[in-house]
């Protein structure tokens, strides 16, 4: 365990960090994830324009046609600081690395959560505005297949078949919706007065609804006025990685996070982990967001 300033993160740790955002991010949890180099990695996008062509015993081959686009995703920094006692500095190991553990831990939550707003809304975590940074890198901005629910979301069901009919280049391979969106699901019943979804009743969101994978998140919906879930080819249409080395700094001295604190003044040091992050909606047409009217 290195606890020295400008050390890194031991591996076990990155391991278990990556393993509990996966447990937490949408997207994540949805679509595919290796590592990405920190200047960044260039994904090329297939599309054959027709289809193949019957050829009589001798007959003329006619052209088929493809395209290429190439797609570089580029992992942004993102970091993480939190001031503790310096106790921490004297602490045993074993209670140091208990420490770390506790940082790694709340640390995962914020990635997780910090993954799912950049790729959905393009803001910074941070902030809640939009970020210059991720540009149009997002969900919100990159897709344009959009089915817009009327307010309070009744035919939540019918909304979602409205927005798998607009995917288009794709396998329709999961699904992130909003609590708001869960609840409108679970409220849907059938002629006879059953629930449509029984799986989503008393507030269980399970990992799949009718076969498809879901992931329920408060991401999908918060920094955004209207954004209720997104629908598509999360596992060929998306991609998400991270650079294997996080940084980890135990600064002791100055005023870290421009709080207007001196540590040695207050008895503190600064824990502070840098990750790179980065992902790319690399077939936009292969996904549909759904919104919501306003009232």
């Amino acid at each position: 365990m290195v606890l020295e300033r400008g050390a890194l993160f031991d591996p076990a740790l990155v391991t278990d960090l990556v393993e509990k955002v996966q447990g937490k991010s949408s997207v994540a949890r949805l679509a595919q994830q290796s590592p990405i180099p920190f200047n960044g990695q260039k994904e090329f996008v297939f599309t054959m324009d027709s289809e193949i062509d019957v050829v009589a015993e001798s007959g003329k081959k006619s052209h088929g046609g493809i395209s290429l686009a190439p797609r570089t995703i580029v992992p942004i920094k993102v970091e993480y600081g939190a001031r503790v006692s310096d106790e921490f500095i004297y602490a045993t190991e074993e209670e140091r690395i208990n420490i770390l553990k506790a940082f790694n831990d709340g640390f995962a939550k914020k990635l997780a959560r910090g993954l799912d707003l950049m790729a959905f809304h393009g803001v910074n975590p941070r902030s809640g505005t939009a970020s210059a940074v991720i540009g149009d890198n997002n969900f919100d901005a990159a897709v344009s297949q959009v089915v817009e629910a009327p307010a309070g979301l009744e035919d939540a069901n019918g909304v979602i078949e409205s927005a798998i009919a607009l995917v288009d280049g794709g396998d329709v391979t999961g699904m992130a919706i909003a609590p708001q969106f869960r609840s409108a699901l679970a409220g849907q019943t059938r002629t006879d007065g059953t629930p449509l979804f029984p799986d989503l009743a008393w507030g269980n969101a399970p990992d799949a609804i009718n076969g498809l994978p879901v992931d329920v998140n408060k991401t999908v919906s918060d920094m955004s006025e209207d954004a209720r879930a997104y629908v598509g080819d999360f596992q060929g249409g998306f991609k998400w990685g991270y650079a294997k080395q996080i940084p980890l700094e135990v600064i002791q001295f100055g005023d870290p996070d421009n709080s207007g604190l001196d540590l040695k003044g207050y008895n503190q040091v600064y824990l502070r982990a840098e990750a790179y992050l980065g992902w790319g909606v690399l077939a936009p047409e292969a996904f549909a967001r759904v919104t919501e009217a306003a009232d």
